[in-house]
């Protein structure tokens, strides 16, 4: 999952990048309304985390300009503004969630996680392929009910590619969804994951490499 934090306090934005990272998310951040636009103008974000009181554009229009693209993001509007009234005009606007400051990260995890649930490409919480059984709440993966210990990158690109099977998925784009935008574009980061993952899953191997184009989870694997 690929989330944007749109937050301008250093302090809470360091807090809640690092909490979300940990719960295995990607995540880009943006200290301004400016910045926000010009990130999500490129980048196709599941769920965006939105301080509504920003400087340059107001995180108001922020929200406006996301639900306006081809593929929009979740909103959940995260602001110290707690009253009924801001509640309200956030969702009116197009915010999907509204989390009031102070919070708890396991909540914020939660509702984000929830929130990725109603989007259109809806993944289901445990995914059973073949062999393969992947419990994306636990963020446990099994193969003939021997779990699998898996870091935190080799476990979201198995997800990607399990949401997917037998559909080739690029380097490109596994770089995009697991990954955040301080990776350098010219990483070998997902052919060495994708190596320590098949040795993980074991023989016979489900990733099949397509020379050229990107790789693929066997559906029957």
């Amino acid at each position: 999952m690929r989330v944007l934090v749109i937050e301008d306090d250093v302090s809470l934005a360091d807090v809640v990048c690092r909490g979300l990272r940990g719960a295995g998310l990607a995540v880009d951040l943006a200290a301004d309304g400016d910045l926000a636009l010009q990130m999500i103008e490129v980048t196709e974000y599941d769920v965006l985390v939105l301080d509504r009181q920003l400087p340059g554009t107001h995180g108001d229009d922020v929200c406006r300009f996301a639900i306006g693209q081809p593929h929009p993001p979740r909103v959940l509007m995260l602001t110290a503004a707690g009253n009924l009234d801001d509640r309200v005009q956030g969702l009116e606007i197009g915010a999907d969630d509204y989390l009031p400051k102070p919070f708890a990260m396991a909540e914020l995890v939660a509702r984000i996680r929830a929130l990725s649930r109603r989007s259109g490409s809806l993944t289901p919480p445990v995914i059973e392929i073949g062999s393969l059984r992947i419990d994306l709440g636990r963020r446990q993966a099994f193969r003939d009910e021997r779990e699998l210990h898996l870091t935190r990158k080799e476990f979201g690109l198995l997800e990607v590619l399990a949401a997917n099977p037998g559909q080739v998925i690029s380097a490109e784009t596994l770089l995009e969804r697991v990954w955040d935008e301080a990776t350098d574009p010219f990483t070998n980061a997902v052919r060495i994951t994708v190596m320590t993952l098949r040795r993980k899953l074991g023989e016979p191997g489900p990733i099949e490499t397509v020379v050229g184009i990107g790789y693929r989870l066997e559906p029957t694997c």
